[in-house]
Order: structure tokens, then sequence, then C-alpha cells
């Protein structure tokens, strides 16, 4: 890279990301430690591509202990990177579908809830009700 690269504003302003987030990535090893030149860290092509990998398998949902993994895998980790894929996968499924549990038993109780005057308020006593098993 020798002298050239962006700073860590322009790396923030190209990839999306928090400069307290890329700061704290370079802390914990998804991103190597920059050039500097000066006080300047200095990012290259390479950390912008790392960067925006990092961003993006956060956005769907992949734990930073996961999106280190994949980075460790690399491309030619078709296999295993499936997998991950796979489980992860899996895992928000299962979440969705809790999620619209939720959703339902929160629809219903809104509804039983009419605004007003009433001794006892039915969301509440919904709330207050064991959770069905689903």
């Amino acid at each position: 890279m020798g002298q050239s690269g962006v700073a860590i504003g322009e790396l923030s302003r190209r990839t999306g990301c928090n400069i307290e987030t890329i700061r704290y990535y370079e802390r914990i090893g998804l991103l190597p430690i920059p050039a500097r030149r000066g006080r300047y860290r200095l990012f290259g092509d390479e950390d912008i591509r790392r960067l925006r990998f990092v961003r993006r398998a956060r956005e769907l949902g992949f734990t930073l202990k996961e999106v280190s993994t994949l980075l460790g895998l690399g491309a030619g980790a078709c296999a295993e990177v499936h997998g991950m894929a796979a489980t992860h996968l899996a895992d928000v499924r299962t979440r969705i579908a809790d999620l619209q549990a939720m959703e339902r038993a929160l629809a219903d109780a809104v509804q039983q809830c009419e605004p007003g005057e009433k001794a006892v308020c039915p969301l509440v006593g919904t709330l207050s009700r064991p959770a069905a098993v689903t």
C-alpha cells in the first residue's frame, strides 16, 4: 500500500460504518491494524472490501465470532461457509417463527382491549396469564 490509502473518516463514509465501530473492529482483530502516515491511519482497498464484508455479514445477523470465522475460512472454503450459513438461516427462521407467535399474541391482546374505563383491563389480564406453549 505504501503511503497511499484513505483516512478513517473516508473509510467510514465509503462503507457506512461508524468510526468508533471501525476502531473496535481493529481492536478485536476483524480489521488489521492499518499503516499510518504520522498519526493518521491509512486504509487500502482490501480494508474497504473487508469492512464491507463485515458490515454486510453483521446486517445479515452473523455474530462477530461468526464473522471472524468466515473471514478466516475465505472464499475457498465453500462447504464450511455453506454449513455456517445454513445453520444461521435455520436460526433466523426460528426467530421469525417466534416473532410471528409474539405478533399474534400481542394482536389478540390489543384486540381484546378496548380503550375505556373497565374494572380490569383485558390487555393486562391477557399479559398476566401464562404463555401458551407453541
